[in-house]
């Protein structure tokens, strides 16, 4: 079976969490909301992604916005959407959940005719199920008479191709129509009904996971080993019982008399934030296991160490570890008797689960605020027209990049003051997008938006990239470099907590004598105050600066996404030159390149000598050229395709 191209596919739900943003709070309090996708299965596929199995995802999603997001966040995990069928009559269903404390989580599921319940035999065939070495569905796809029959047609294919099958009992009673709509977090309500129905289905399965309440409702009994031996009496299947923090028991054969005398792994220490999705995160971690043929202990250290760091975490899809984070954490468990208080684990999670790849940025930059109101002064023109130019900026940008085939590469940097019209016109187009925060000149660093700037960056869409320029030396004067480093710190936090990238500026001030080493012993110092950029802005560096920048990123911040270079206004052969040097380095990633671009032609056209038609060919034509030396310079070193 190690030949099928994909290890497993996951039928079930997928859907949009609403997660409520005031921890400790009703539901009924909650002001804020925060959007992920969701749903067992999804979360399954999702956490088997991380964990470097190839997932699929068998569902129905709405033909709307938010059917669009869930097949859009689960491609960009990795997970095949292949068999993700877009249903025209129904919607995406929804839930609205909050975390009010260790022991309440109020949620409500919008599900009345959803589309994954719609999920139907003729939305995929036997050779599909067939591609996979393991079926995964949950419990709430036999729940209904057509979802029981389209996941029973499923089981057969599987069954027939010599596949495994994997049942997560995943008892929600409010889906079994046994509660009302405001018990959605009840996990246990005894119904024989259920209790019948789920024990003629678990003979099809090779593994089942439960909690011993879902074991409970199983096997018919309040007693988990007395539920346990009744499930015996009709599977051979290994039973998995997920224990909380006692962490896990796995019976291959024989039920014993007590818990702890099965396979018995012991749980992770964590403080919970939210249990919510921790049974996803573990079933995920095991079937890492499973299906890499490691021994059933090791199973229990994947999924309780992955259920532990969900636990922790706010949300439960984006919550799912990824393989090097649970990976790094086994390797030194006993050194990390709180593995969600690490600082290494948690920049772990944040570094590798990055929904887009970026190996070139060929970026136009004019998030430039004073430049241009200096242009817009000497021509005598109004600042009212900055706005209609970065427009036209913008048009040139994305002309040149069409005409360059820089899909997947052109990036912008635009700024929000006179930009805004252009960054909404901009976001969702696939770009690179940049977007300042400084207040233009300011030394120590000043916010535009005020010191509260993490409220400002958590209005802007997730994909704009926090751009912050910094004026610094290491040799600075001790309190200037206090209140930079202070600044820069917040706002580094302020990104982790919005999840918005950062990319941090650095020009050393003129007037300050620099070697060789002094941006690398920048860059030094802001990893030992536990900042870590996602991207660093750059002017071209030497040869010798190169090494010792490369030496400093290589060894505090392999996941950096790299280094891009500005410009300053160069002419062309001083770039030229710049990107001679850089063409070849590991970590340089491309350009952010502005007004060596735009200068000119911005002035003509702020002054009257250049019509809207003539600006955009201006710009459109020094954006490709400077593209074009950039490509050259790669193409002069033999360099491979960036990483």
């Amino acid at each position: 079976m190690t030949d099928r191209p994909l290890d497993v596919i996951c039928l079930g739900r997928a859907v949009v969490d609403l997660y409520g943003e005031q921890i400790g709070s009703r539901l009924e309090d909650m002001q804020s909301l925060r959007k992920y996708v969701g749903g067992s299965s999804l979360n399954i596929a999702t956490g088997c992604a991380r964990q470097g199995l190839r997932a699929a995802m068998l569902t129905r999603v709405g033909d709307e916005h938010m059917g669009r997001f869930v097949r859009e966040r689960l491609a960009a995990e990795g997970v095949d959407t292949s068999h993700v069928v877009t249903d025209p009559e129904r919607l995406t269903g929804l839930v609205v959940l909050g975390i009010k404390d260790r022991d309440t989580f109020p949620l409500i599921f919008f599900r009345e005719n959803c589309a994954d319940m719609a999920v139907s035999p003729e939305d995929f065939d036997a050779d599909f199920i067939a591609s996979a070495r393991a079926l995964l569905i949950t419990g709430t796809h036999f729940s209904t008479p057509h979802v029981d029959h389209t996941s029973r047609t499923a089981v057969a294919h599987m069954r027939a191709a010599g596949g495994r099958c994997v049942l997560d009992i995943d008892y929600r009673p409010v889906l079994w129509g046994l509660t009302g709509h405001g018990a959605g977090e009840e996990r246990f309500v005894a119904a024989r009904s259920v209790t019948e129905h789920l024990q003629r289905i678990v003979p099809l399965f090779d593994l089942i996971v439960g909690t011993e309440e879902e074991i409970h409702i199983a096997g018919g009994e309040t007693d988990t080993v007395a539920a346990l031996q009744r499930l015996r009496a009709l599977t051979d299947a290994v039973l998995v019982v997920k224990r909380g923090a006692c962490g896990c028991s796995v019976f291959e054969g024989a039920i014993p008399d007590t818990l702890d005398d099965g396979i018995t792994v012991p749980g992770v220490p964590v403080e919970v934030l939210n249990v919510l999705g921790a049974g996803d995160a573990f079933m995920a971690g095991f079937l890492r296991g499973y299906l890499g043929g490691d021994s059933w202990t090791r199973c229990g250290h994947y999924a309780n160490a992955c259920g532990a760091l969900v636990v922790s975490r706010h949300g439960c899809t984006p919550a799912m570890p990824t393989r090097a984070e649970l990976d790094d954490y086994l390797a030194r468990a006993d050194a990390v008797p709180r593995p969600d208080r690490d600082a290494r684990l948690n920049y772990l999670h944040r570094v590798t689960v990055r929904h887009r790849q970026w190996p070139e940025v060929c970026a136009l930059a004019f998030d430039h605020r004073s430049q241009f109101e200096a242009m817009a002064a000497e021509a005598g023109a109004s600042v009212e027209r900055i706005p209609a130019l970065k427009g036209l900026i913008a048009r040139a940008a994305r002309e040149g990049a069409a005409a360059e085939g820089l899909a997947g590469s052109a990036g912008v940097l635009v700024d929000g003051r006179f930009g805004a019209r252009t960054l909404e016109q901009l976001t969702g187009e696939g770009l690179w997008i940049g977007r300042p925060v400084e207040l233009p000149g300011s030394r120590p660093l000043a916010f535009e938006a005020g010191d509260n700037v993490g409220l400002d960056i958590a209005t802007w869409p997730a994909e704009q990239v926090v751009k912050c320029l910094l004026f610094y030396h290491p040799d600075d004067p001790v309190a200037l470099r206090a209140e930079q480093d202070r600044r820069v710190t917040n706002l580094y936090e302020a990104c982790v907590r919005t999840d918005h990238e950062l990319l941090l500026e650095v020009i050393p001030p003129a007037d300050l004598p620099a070697d060789d080493r002094t941006v690398a012993r920048v860059l030094d110092h802001f990893y030992d105050l536990g900042v870590y950029p996602d991207w660093w802005k750059l002017q071209p560096p030497g040869t010798a600066a190169w090494r010792e920048i490369g030496a400093v990123i290589e060894a505090r911040d392999p996941y950096c996404r790299g280094v891009l270079l500005l410009g300053l206004d160069a002419p062309a052969d001083t770039l030229a030159e710049g990107f001679r040097a850089a063409a070849a380095q590991r970590w340089c990633r491309g350009f952010a390149v502005g007004r060596s671009i735009f200068g000119e032609p911005a002035r003509k056209w702020l002054a009257g000598e250049l019509d809207d038609a003539g600006l955009v060919a201006a710009v459109t034509g020094r954006y490709r050229d400077i593209v074009r030396l950039w490509q050259q310079a790669r193409a002069a070193t033999g360099a491979p395709q960036q990483a």
